[in-house]
């Protein structure tokens, strides 16, 4: 779960080949002049080549939040309530990748969307994150850490009620290649938990710990199992050995 602490259209390029040839035919009376020579055609203009397909990466939730989170508390400077509603996501193999969460601060229109991001892409591009088949929106990098850099982008109301309705977000960001990486995260439920009561956070600690506890008893369940599966003797019969060809006596 993301903390307070913790505080990506490309333009294809056409280029158009042209070679002009002109020629300049004057008739006077009888005399007929030479046509004019043709100028030189106008060199070609290089093709950009069409830019390599982004690479999609579907993600999970954190199998420790059953759902999206939302997390109250008070701004000590400006004694503003401020909430977020996140969620933390990770790979098929189950390896964190990144987390969304969400800021409304009370009495303010603006709101900011805040990605924790992994290692490895180029800052300057910055990121851009859309909302299903809606219009890109942009953000910069914020600030980076050991284990990922974070990225904002301020949104407004209308923003937030797509983000609700909606079914799944896409960031953009670009890797070391400059190669286009999309990030798909589910939005499910996230509206209810946007629009419903903050939880206590000893609480999310609590349910935390017993998810965590029941999957590393899951774990120790399973290793047994295998351990077991690996010591039991293996009582197939053995094919028997194939009698070796009598030698042919000597005649």
């Amino acid at each position: 779960m993301m903390i307070d602490k913790q505080n990506y259209n490309l333009a294809r390029l056409t280029a158009t080949i042209a070679v002009v040839l002109g020629m300049s035919i004057c008739g006077a009376f009888a005399q007929t002049k030479k046509p004019a020579p043709a100028p030189a055609p106008t060199p070609a203009q290089p093709v950009a080549q069409p830019a390599a397909p982004a690479a999609v990466v579907t993600v999970q939730p954190e199998p420790t939040q059953v759902d999206w989170v939302k997390i109250c508390g008070e701004d000590q400077a400006t004694k503003k309530k401020i909430c977020y509603t996140t969620r933390d996501f990770v790979s098929d193999q189950n390896q964190p990748v990144l987390a969304v969460a969400v800021y409304d601060i009370q009495g303010d229109p603006n709101k900011v969307v805040r990605f924790l991001l992994p290692l490895g892409f180029i800052l300057a591009p910055g990121v851009r994150f859309s909302i299903d088949q809606g219009t890109a929106q942009p953000g910069k990098y914020a600030v980076c850490f050991p284990n990922g850099c974070f990225a904002e982008v301020p949104v407004k109301d209308d923003v937030i009620a797509a983000l609700k309705k909606g079914t799944a977000i896409s960031i953009s960001v670009q890797n070391q290649f400059a190669r286009e990486v999309v990030f798909q995260v589910p939005l499910s439920t996230f509206g209810k938990v946007f629009d419903g009561p903050p939880i206590d956070p000893a609480v999310l600690a609590e349910q935390q710990k017993k998810l965590k506890e029941q999957m590393q008893k899951q774990a120790e369940e399973m290793r047994k199992k295998m351990d077991a599966q690996a010591q039991t003797p293996n009582t197939a019969p053995s094919t028997p050995a194939v009698p070796a060809t009598p030698a042919v006596p000597a005649q």
